[in-house]
């Protein structure tokens, strides 16, 4: 990164800095409402990457029913959206070799974004 980039982490809950252990935590409308906030953060700091951990909160947070993991078509604002697993210990789906995998796809991305940028 070359210092002009933004990093920010959105945490779930009532559009504050709550931590919660699953996005079972949190109700439909406060993931919107998070997802809400997230977007205008986005759009104010408007960073080349952003990263999303979680699908299931992404799809709901911003009203994406069908998306996967992976780069998204749509960016929010002129930023590029990754939806990757949560690595926490509560999902158990990913193991570490495939998590690494998956993050080591993101960051390769977001590297040549940024050399593009340059």
């Amino acid at each position: 990164m070359d210092g002009t980039d933004k990093v920010f982490k959105g945490r779930g809950g009532k559009g504050s800095n709550q931590s919660t252990a699953a996005t079972s935590e949190l109700s439909r409308a406060e993931l919107e409402q998070g997802g809400r906030g997230l977007k205008a953060k986005i759009r104010r700091c408007r960073p080349r990457v952003v990263a999303v951990l979680g699908l299931e909160a992404f799809r709901v947070a911003f009203g994406q029913p069908k998306a996967r993991f992976g780069p998204q078509k749509e960016r929010i604002g002129t930023s590029r959206v990754w939806v990757l697993p949560n690595p926490s210990g509560l999902n158990a789906t990913y193991q570490l070799p495939t998590l690494s995998k998956m993050f080591r796809k993101a960051r390769k991305a977001a590297e040549t974004i940024s050399r593009a940028a340059l």
